[in-house]
């Protein structure tokens, strides 16, 4: 333990300093938008540390790759254990365990997935094998493509898995004909998985409380690897992530939780806002810091923000306070049409770029739907102004990088059907569609995989000479592959899977193009990188865990906001992707009832609904630092025709033209330091 002076809480504010100072039992860290919150994590991990306890007896989970490599890195920097290079043979100084919440759980299941009857190497699946998966048990249960798409179905089944509503409870819950129609697939769809050795990213979350729940003494050794549970973005937790979370910390006591219900914008994917604001009802001996001093946005667009929050009725009552000084007034824009509206917004932006030397990277066009950023793209190139937009196809999605991805998955895990049907004539090696419907047939009616018929000479015999030296040329292709991966590197894996597959040789009789072949060997190049730099990071690796490591990676957007934040361009992006982002200049566009709240919340009629639309916008609003401008269009084409529109009620709020309802409610306390 250090007595000297303590250079964590230097510089901090009263309340930054008090989480940091904190050191024991369960608290609470409410971080409004902009004050610092990471620092406050980061700064408080390793004060822990520096008070004596272990870092590897420490937790912090949190949301994305992104935000785990960045905590783990500036903790590193704060002890000393930072970037700095071992020598060969050193041990590696013990670390806090920084994860997202599917990592860690990926992490416990490797250890244990055999009590669930699957096996310790699972595949994980990303969406297109699920796809794959899905469309097959449609075409099983013979339902009319009108009925329930692939998507839908795989859309209700993970929602249910957030709400821990296994197969046998789905029926129950199924309301609509879409959701019985997934509730009868459901079970064909697990145990599709389970035949492949496989988990879905849901399934991480689930499995692993339902490992907890069904083995007790599994949960207590989980548990007792740390002393410490750190949660970043708690607003974020579905119910899985809330009782894995009681499962880890219910011994120790020692947990924190840091987020903010006021940015609570992830309710269609399973978050559940109740578990911040009950948090002390939970844990009734919680200290509850709150952060309010906002220090990236100017004061006239926090009175905005502040005003807009306050109409929320179930919230923890805090303000944010500005640090800077007041700076340009917001302003409301109304348009006659939509057309007219992004022509005057991307003419203000020309306006910053030539004539106030703002940069385009520093402008963001934040949206409510996907479909309004067309007429902004459209105005921006008549304009010649550089854009981006988030969300483009993932990196993981391109055809060539999913090939490669499947031949590493079925050479990892041979009965994963998915990955051997897409690539077991790609190339082609005589295996066409008819052999593939034969094979497939012959594993139906035996109830084995389709590797255990090819595999078996019997079985094959009778298979047109071609499609017999097919399955030779596989079986040698995998076993040449797991041999370098397991003798050599994977990365001289990777070479010999090239190599023996001919893989470029494939691209270069397909595409004709020159750039086309180059596009895609370039992804075939960052794949091999991807390999390279996995195993360049600390402990054991093998094929398992970077197949593991890039479909956690896959479904995030962090890299790609990182690659778009090195283009000197505008950004477009929807307001949920904004969340974590921050732009001197900022236009919110699209202020209309129907697009903001949106029209489903609108026609809900369900209070919660409109208040996740109005943290929806205080998110965006509290995206800017300096200038944020708010637009409407008074009429805008539905179906071809204007219709007229009504300005977003969120305008009224903000601009105080509404009365609030709130304003002589009894305020709950949400400033105290602690108890």
């Amino acid at each position: 333990m250090n007595n000297g002076p303590n250079p964590l809480t230097q510089g901090l504010n009263e309340a930054q300093a008090a989480a940091v100072k904190t050191l024991s039992g369960p608290m609470l860290v409410l971080a409004g938008a902009g004050t610092g919150k990471t620092r406050v994590v980061t700064f408080r991990i390793a004060n822990l540390i520096r008070h004596g306890t272990a870092p590897d007896r420490i937790l912090a989970v949190t949301f994305t790759n992104k935000a785990a490599g960045e905590m783990q890195e500036r903790v590193g920097e704060l002890i000393g254990t930072g970037k700095k290079r071992r020598r060969k043979g050193e041990p590696a100084a013990p670390k806090p365990t920084v994860s997202t919440f599917h990592a860690h759980c990926v992490r416990i299941l490797r250890r244990h997935a055999k009590a669930l009857g699957y096996p310790a190497k699972f595949t994980i699946y990303d969406r297109g094998d699920q796809e794959t998966l899905a469309r097959g048990i449609l075409r099983e249960l013979r339902l009319p493509g009108t009925a329930l798409s692939p998507g839908d179905m795989l859309n209700i089944i993970g929602g249910w898995k957030n709400q821990s509503i296994k197969p046998d409870q789905a029926s129950m819950v199924a309301s609509t004909d879409k959701e019985h129609f997934a509730a009868s697939g459901y079970r064909r769809y697990q145990n599709g998985l389970r035949a492949c050795g496989a988990m879905d990213f849901d399934d991480l979350l689930l499995n692993t409380e339902t490992l907890f729940d069904e083995h007790p003494a599994i949960r207590d050794e989980e548990a007792s690897k740390f002393d410490h549970v750190l949660v970043d973005e708690y607003q974020d937790t579905n119910g899985s992530q809330y009782r894995i979370t009681k499962h880890l910390s219910l011994k120790h006591r020692n947990l924190c939780v840091v987020g903010d219900d006021d940015q609570s914008i992830y309710a269609w994917r399973g978050a559940d806002v109740t578990h911040i604001l009950n948090f002390s009802n939970d844990w009734p001996d919680a200290k509850v810091v709150c952060l309010e001093n906002n220090y990236r946005s100017t004061a006239e667009i926090l009175i905005l923000a502040n005003r807009l929050i306050e109409f929320n009725t179930t919230r923890h009552d805090k303000t944010l306070i500005p640090s800077r000084p007041a700076g340009k007034r917001p302003k409301i824009d109304q348009h006659k049409d939509e057309t007219t509206e992004a022509k005057s917004v991307v003419a203000k932006i020309r306006h910053l770029i030539d004539n106030e030397h703002v940069q385009p990277r520093d402008i963001a066009i934040l949206f409510r739907t996907n479909e309004q950023p067309r007429l902004f793209e459209t105005e921006l190139r008549k304009e010649n102004v550089p854009y981006v937009m988030l969300g483009a196809q993932s990196f993981f999605d391109r055809k060539e990088v999913r090939d490669l991805i499947s031949y590493l998955k079925w050479i990892e895990q041979p009965n994963d059907e998915v990955a051997l049907l897409r690539v077991i004539n790609t190339p082609p090696r005589g295996l066409g569609n008819k052999t593939v419907q034969t094979l497939i047939a012959r594993a139906v009616d035996r109830g084995v995989p389709v590797w255990d018929i090819m595999k078996d000479p019997a079985s094959i015999e009778d298979l047109p000479a071609a499609a017999q030296r097919g399955i030779e040329s596989l079986t040698s292709i995998s076993d040449d592959v797991r041999s370098r991966a397991q003798s050599e590197s994977l990365s001289a894996a990777m070479d010999t899977l090239l190599k023996r597959t001919a893989y470029a040789d494939e691209l270069t009789r397909i595409y004709d193009k020159p750039e086309e072949r180059e596009s895609r060997m370039a992804s075939i190049g960052e794949l091999t990188n991807a390999v390279g730099a996995y195993e360049d990071g600390e402990g054991e690796k093998d094929l398992t865990g970077f197949l593991g490591e890039i479909a956690l990676s896959g479904k995030e957007m962090g890299n790609e906001k990182d690659k778009l934040a090195k283009q000197n361009a505008v950004w477009l992006l929807t307001l949920h992707a904004a969340k974590g982002l921050e732009f001197p200049v900022v236009f919110m566009v699209g202020m209309e009832d129907g697009l903001l709240p949106h029209s489903r919340s609108v026609k809900s009629g369900n209070d919660e609904d409109i208040a996740e639309e109005r943290r929806l916008c205080y998110v965006g609003i509290t995206r800017a630092q300096e200038d944020l401008t708010m637009s409407l269009a008074l009429t805008r084409r539905k179906w071809g025709k204007p219709r007229p529109t009504t300005p977003s009620r969120f305008l009224y709020e903000i601009v105080g033209k509404a009365e609030n309802p709130n304003k002589y409610r009894k305020k709950k306390p949400g400033r105290t330091l602690g108890k």
